[in-house]
């Protein structure tokens, strides 16, 4: 009887010790940067801190991949809100479904034991499809992004203002884990870009971002994050100043003391353990012993950072971005966003992760937990095709949009996939074609036959052409991802943007474009199954599974550019010339029983058979 109520009373204290924790995670706090210092409740805190996007991960993982963070011997996670992410179609907003539901993102980071850091741009950059920002603000011909331009920052104030709506209870102060919240992102590198914009109208515009921010509710403090080099024309009063990729102690206190006051803290807001990957590049890899080094000198000197990125996770559908450079006139980031992270993109611990883990737990205070179990890869049967389906057999379907010269996707109404620009011709014409305004990438056909391809990427904007009379030129005109980074980013149009050319001579009259967005899988079932070569082509089929639990990868070797859907999820773009040759597809989204495959082969030139998937070795010698 004795055993019974010590166990009684030994439980009974526990739910009292559980409960109190509990109350104590919703316990309003302070969080204030006092003396040089950040403070915590009047006590000083060390900010160690990793940068994971919600957007990139799906929801089901969310925890994992927190955990992991914490056992790394992290307490803060820092995340961007994509503006576009959120704001789905003019006027439509969500905050709810799946991946969007920062909120709970935010909760669940609290409930694990991390302050969060909220980065709302409204321009995040991170190689996500424009910088975050909506396709449809450049619709508005008064509209100047990123400028103190009232059409757009009355744009911004809705977003910010939906966004306070969901988060501003969150905050330290109100009980939830948000201790810092930033100022636009990096904008002393567009400032740098944009000289032909006087630096007071650049202040007014990153005043006025910091001033939308406070009337929603956001309650700060606020931060800046830039180059050292760049904090002229990126710090602005109110707010600290933190630094992006700045491993000199010296001139991050230089930096920081000129425009705080003469006194810190000193925080590297953006300090990288790896760095992005474009199509066609090689993957850009960073060292451990460079990064546990680098970690160890911010430590020994007090110096707060974030990992940009701790676990970079993937850019599923069309939410990657892209760049540019002298070489390259658009640079498009691939869909995985690995990012040579500590935390692979399927949420592995990666030797760099258990360097700095080990590093951690030598010199912070906290204890640093165990490390979670990974989440395991499995093969599935490989995918025997039942139809394939052509893709210009689905124009019947669709109504035309019809005009003298192309359209952009914005004049179409359209943000992302597809569109099929058609022409006929009455009388028979050859010579060089040229599509300089190309945004970004074109499979070229006459009479249904494939002739060659354009491609923005590689600077290619012309090609010869033969066209018979009664012939029909069709373009099959694909967005790769729009400027995410840059003064080019505010010529971020998309599709067709200028006229085409036949030997310089501009082609004009009748021209008919079909709209295929992808934004879901279209209904393949009245389709004729036909597979021609060089045509781009659906393939469906599916594989079964007596039970799930494992992540899976898509070998994509030996096919040509696309995309693939299954279960309906978007899982990113492929490409033959790399360097991923693998899609990460979550175990998560596989369902017991059936699961459905569809593949957009643009190129197709060599037909399909089925597709298999690879196991974890054979994975890591891919990548």
């Amino acid at each position: 009887m004795l055993q019974h109520k010590l166990r009684f009373l030994l439980g009974f204290c526990s739910c009292i010790f559980l409960l109190a924790l509990g109350v104590n995670a919703q316990k309003k706090q302070t969080f204030e940067i006092k003396n040089g210092e950040f403070l915590v409740n009047a006590k000083p805190v060390q900010i160690h801190s990793g940068e994971m996007h919600y957007a990139r991960i799906p929801k089901e993982y969310w925890r994992h991949r927190l955990k992991m963070m914490k056992a790394m011997g992290l307490n803060t996670v820092a995340t961007y809100v994509f503006w576009n992410y959120h704001n789905t179609a003019p006027g439509v907003w969500d905050f709810k479904t799946g991946n969007r539901n920062l909120a709970e993102y935010i909760k669940t980071a609290q409930e694990e034991g991390l302050y969060v850091i909220l980065r709302p741009g409204p321009y995040a950059c991170a190689e996500w499809e424009f910088g975050g920002y909506p396709w449809w603000l450049q619709k508005n011909p008064d509209l100047v992004i990123r400028a103190n331009n009232q059409p757009f920052l009355d744009s911004c104030k809705v977003y910010i203002n939906k966004l306070a709506e969901q988060v501003k209870g969150l905050q330290v102060s109100k009980g939830g884990p948000i201790i810092m919240t930033q100022v636009e992102n990096e904008f002393g590198s567009y400032v740098s870009q944009r000289e032909d914009i006087p630096l007071e109208e650049h202040k007014k515009y990153n005043a006025a971002i910091k001033n939308l921010l406070t009337q929603a509710g956001f309650e700060g403090p606020f931060f800046t994050s830039d180059g050292t080099w760049l904090f002229e024309g990126g710090a602005i009063e109110g707010a600290l100043p933190t630094a992006n990729g700045e491993g000199n102690i010296d001139n991050l206190k230089k930096a920081v003391n000129e425009y705080n006051g003469g006194k810190g803290p000193y925080m590297v807001a953006e300090f990288y353990p790896g760095w992005l990957d474009h199509w066609g590049e090689p993957f850009v890899r960073i060292g451990s012993d460079q990064i546990t080094k680098q970690t160890e000198v911010y430590l020994k000197n007090k110096v707060h950072f974030n990992y940009y990125m701790v676990h970079g996770g993937t850019n599923f559908g069309f939410t990657s971005g892209a760049n540019y450079n002298e070489e390259h006139d658009i640079q498009p980031d691939i869909t995985s966003y690995d990012y040579d992270a500590p935390i692979s993109e399927a949420g592995w611990a990666t030797p760099k992760y258990t360097a700095i883990r080990e590093l951690m737990k030598k010199h912070v205070a906290y204890a640093v937990p165990e490390v979670p179990a990974p989440i395991p890869v499995i093969t599935v049967p490989a995918v025997k095709f039942t139809k394939t389906v052509d893709l210009f057999d689905l124009k019947k379907d669709i109504k035309p949009v019809n005009n003298d010269t192309p359209l952009s996707f914005e004049d179409l109404n359209q943000g992302h996939g597809y569109v099929l620009y058609s022409k006929r011709f009455n009388q028979p014409v050859q010579g060089k074609l040229q599509v300089k305004g190309l945004r970004d990438y074109a499979t070229v056909y006459v009479n249904g036959k494939k002739v060659g391809e354009l491609n923005r990427q590689e600077n290619k904007y012309e090609l010869d052409i033969q066209i018979p009379f009664n012939g029909m030129l069709e373009l099959l005109v694909e967005n790769m991802g729009r400027i995410n980074y840059g003064s080019e980013i505010v010529h971020n149009t998309k599709g067709i943007i200028s006229p085409i050319l036949i030997n310089d001579f501009e082609i004009t009259g009748d021209w008919n474009m079909y709209k295929m967005p992808f934004d879901k899988v279209p209904d393949l079932t009245k389709y004729t199954s036909k597979n021609k070569e060089g045509k781009p082509t659906l393939y469906t089929g599916s594989f079964e599974l007596k039970q799930t639990g494992g992540d899976v990868f898509l070998d994509m070797r030996g096919w040509g550019k696309g995309i693939v859907f299954v279960n309906g999820h978007n899982l990113g773009r492929y490409w033959k010339i790399g360097p991923q040759q693998t899609l990460y597809l979550p175990g998560c989204w596989l369902n017991k029983g059936k699961n459905e495959v569809v593949v957009l082969d643009q190129q197709n030139d060599v037909l399909q058979k089925e597709l298999r998937t690879v196991d974890k070795p054979i994975l890591e010698e891919l990548q």
